[in-house]
């Protein structure tokens, strides 16, 4: 049943565990690409208790991708955090007094216990409640050792499960050899009431393993073993997310929570959920900060926080962004808490040791350029005025427009031709203007070309807000969901002259439907409003003209046009022949290419790289990529759910020379991380491509690797060059020819095909 290949962390076979630890350690090694492992810890000022840097404490290792308290978990939290990390286990205890390092007292939430021993099967009452499931006190630890570790959390992946057996706390020590261990003991009395003595386990432990934190929510469990602990061991006090009663002393944790200097008199710091320091409304934004973390430097305690992981859905005001999250509470609220409890080490290791004292220098707009995608659509209705103004508030070097027609000819700024996508239209009187355009969409759409600008900008018409990723549920700033103005491209050109930007972006899409079907010349208006707008009489802001139709940029380079030609790669390719670059070259002097076609991935993990990236830079083409957004399930496993980690390695890795964001304020900060240096601390090195492949591969368990992937389709000449641009037909063109503007081909049809019935009808009459 199970792979005799897989780790045994136990006691016994400690030859067989060091050498697998050391082929680990190499494998692991890989994500980083053998990065420096200590990193690099700046010394600053910190508003914690001493003014030291806060603690990154990794619950159960990295467990944000590996199983909690795994050997891979371990292992990689001391790799991949800060010099000084801290490795958390949660302590429970066997039915020979052994203690392990389990997350959950049941161990059916992150084991194969069931599988193992489905007769162990009991019930006990946990906080008061009856819980049902496999418990460590009915195993002896030689039982244990032949069961294995399992992801706990949907939101992970399952690959690393059934691998790795369980650690003592003495293997942990003998093993991963941690600069600091950091005991949590959850239910002292629940063992108590079993028979078994967790004191005199921890108590016994002390001389061998390196413990330098005990933490516990029953302040009379730490009083116990206060005066046994020694002066290096601090003891801290946890408060759960729930205010119940501490059963060690009979009293509430809410009143507990202010007698701070009660606690004092027995521990050295206490711990708090995040929402005891930034409390959360019940539509999950933040509101103002509480004072305890103040209140508890007052009362001469360190406070840790607790509770991060870079999956879960936090406030909106952080913008999906993990990151941001741990800055509020270490730099950017006016305090600092003295340690961050986390799944995802690295990601609180970045925030402490790269971001908390950013480089505050003007945006010098070099590479990678920042261009945002529909403004700063993270936040924001694409293409709104309230999205352009935040996009370049929030640091972006370029903004884009996708431009789009109405049917009086005006101009306007918007992400989708179709109004279904972009606006609340089928909740206005205009919702009845739905028509099927095969050569755009082959279901019923309402265009923009179907509504006048005065329609358009009618007060019951709202812009609505992007979420690519709500059927997970991850919506994005529901208090804005129709918020903002819709741009006209004259109002859009007006931002691009007088702020703070390199240049804009301009996406032309449809265009050649809209000559022959709408007998409007989309060219010519973007260029006339461009020069009318002074862009012909100015070196300061350069234009970009981006399209997927080569035929629009061979059209604008035969007219000589002094803006710089974009053109955006067909979806899924993973090089380029030399004809086909040959041929981009001919019209374009850049590329767009979607961010999935340079990784081949299989199941989230990235397998290998393309070769397209190279291919296209050697044939002197300037390289964007898109798009980057930072809600976690974006990123495959192998960037940890961090945006930060993926804008990294498509920034020093693959060197791409711009970025298109949702979330232009994400790379900004990145750009100005102080971590610039050659050696990098080991957190801020790119990925090595494949690492957590290649780590599957080495662990030897068939059904854990990722299925094999065919190679990605390269780029040919013939996907690039397409018909001629056609000419504009009339608008008041002859029955046969394009149809008005504000019809759709499918209406053109329609009446031809009435005009051959009556045609026929008439001639049978004649006939009879």
């Amino acid at each position: 049943m199970r792979s005799s290949s897989r780790v045994r962390g136990g006691g016994g076979g400690g030859g067989q565990a060091a050498a697998f630890l050391a082929a680990l350690l190499c494998g692991l090694l890989l994500l980083l690409g053998a990065a420096d492992a200590q990193g690099i810890r700046r010394p600053t000022a910190y508003k914690t208790l001493r003014g030291d840097a806060p603690l990154v404490i990794a619950q159960g290792g990295f467990s944000g991708v590996f199983p909690d308290s795994s050997q891979a978990a371990f292992a990689f939290a001391l790799l991949a955090s800060a010099p000084d990390t801290s490795v958390w286990c949660d302590v429970q205890l066997t039915k020979d007094g052994v203690g392990v390092c389990l997350r959950d007292i049941n161990m059916a939430n992150c084991t194969n216990a069931a599988l193992v021993y489905p007769a162990k099967k009991k019930k006990y009452v946990i906080d008061g409640v009856p819980k049902t499931g496999y418990f460590s006190l009915d195993f002896n630890y030689s039982e244990v050792q032949t069961t294995y570790l399992t992801q706990g959390f949907y939101s992970r992946t399952d690959r690393f499960d059934s691998i790795y057996t369980i650690f003592s706390v003495t293997d942990l020590q003998s093993y991963i050899k941690p600069p600091s261990v950091w005991l949590n003991v959850q239910r002292d009395i629940f063992y108590t009431q079993h028979g078994l003595n967790m004191r005199r386990y921890i108590v016994s432990i002390l001389k061998s393993v390196s413990v330098k934190y005990i933490s516990s929510p029953e302040l009379g469990f730490l009083k116990s073993i206060s005066k046994r602990v020694g002066s290096r061991t601090k003891l801290v006090f946890r408060f759960p997310d729930n205010f119940m009663s501490d059963p060690s002393i009979n009293q509430t944790y809410s009143l507990l929570s202010k007698n701070l200097t009660f606690i004092k008199t027995i521990a050295s710091g206490i711990m708090v959920p995040k929402s005891y320091i930034w409390p959360v409304t019940n539509d999950n934004y933040l509101q103002p900060p509480t004072s305890f973390v103040q209140d508890a430097h007052s009362a001469g305690l360190e406070i840790y926080a607790s509770d991060f992981a870079n999956d879960r859905i936090i406030p909106y005001n952080y913008s999906y962004d993990p990151l941001q999250e741990y800055l509020s509470f270490i730099s950017d609220g006016g305090f600092s808490v003295d340690g961050v409890l986390t799944d995802y080490p690295i990601t609180a290791s970045e925030a402490i040791g790269c971001f908390t004292h950013l480089n505050e220098s003007k945006a010098d707009h070099g590479k990678p350029l920042i261009i945002s995608h529909n403004g700063a659509s993270g936040d924001y209705p694409d293409c709104t005025d309230l999205a352009y103004l935040n996009a370049i508030k929030d640091g972006a070097d370029v903004i884009d427009c996708a431009l789009q027609v109405t049917e009086d000819g005006v101009l306007i700024c918007m992400s989708s031709i179709n109004l279904l996508d972009t606006t609340n239209v089928q909740m206005t009187p205009f919702s009845t203007r739905t028509s099927v355009i095969p050569e755009i969409k082959s279901t019923p759409g309402i265009f923009t070309f179907n509504l006048t600008w005065n329609d358009i900008s009618d007060s019951s018409l709202k812009p609505k807000i992007s979420s690519p990723l709500s059927s997970y549920y991850l919506v994005r700033n529901p208090r804005y969901t129709n918020d903002g103005k819709f741009v006209k491209f004259s109002d859009f050109l007006e931002y691009g002259k007088d702020k703070d930007l390199s240049g804009i972006m301009i996406i032309v899409e449809n265009a050649a439907f809209m000559a022959k079907s709408l007998g409007v010349d989309v060219l010519e208006s973007l260029t006339t409003a461009l020069s009318e707008a002074g862009y012909d009489n100015q070196t300061t802001k350069e234009v970009m003209i981006q399209s997927k139709d080569s035929a629009v940029l061979v059209k604008l380079k035969q007219q000589k046009t002094k803006y710089k030609l974009v053109y955006t790669l067909p979806l899924g390719i993973g090089d380029a022949s030399p004809s086909s670059l040959a041929d981009v070259k001919k019209f374009a002097e850049a590329v767009v290419v979607d961010r999935n076609s340079f990784f081949a991935t299989s199941v989230q993990f990235i397998i290998n790289q393309t070769s397209l990236v190279k291919d296209l830079q050697s044939a002197g083409l300037t390289v964007y990529a898109q798009v980057f957004r930072n809600e976690f399930l974006s990123q495959p496993w192998d960037f940890f759910s961090d945006e930060t980690v993926e804008i990294n390695s498509y920034a020093q890795s693959l060197k791409v020379d711009g970025l298109i964001t949702d979330f232009p304020k994400t790379v900004r900060r990145y750009k100005r991380n102080s971590c610039t240096e050659k050696v990098k601390p080991a957190y801020m090195e790119t990925v090595e491509v494949g690492g957590l492949a290649q780590l599957l591969e080495r662990n030897a368990v068939p059904q854990a690797q990722p299925p094999t992937v065919s190679p990605m389709p390269g780029l040919n000449a013939t996907e690039v060059q397409q018909p001629p641009f056609p000419p504009v037909a009339s608008k008041n063109a002859p029955p046969g020819a394009a149809p008005p503007p504000g019809s759709s081909p499918s209406d053109a049809h329609t009446t031809a095909a009435s005009t051959c019935i009556l045609l026929v009808a008439a001639c049978a009459a004649l006939l009879l």
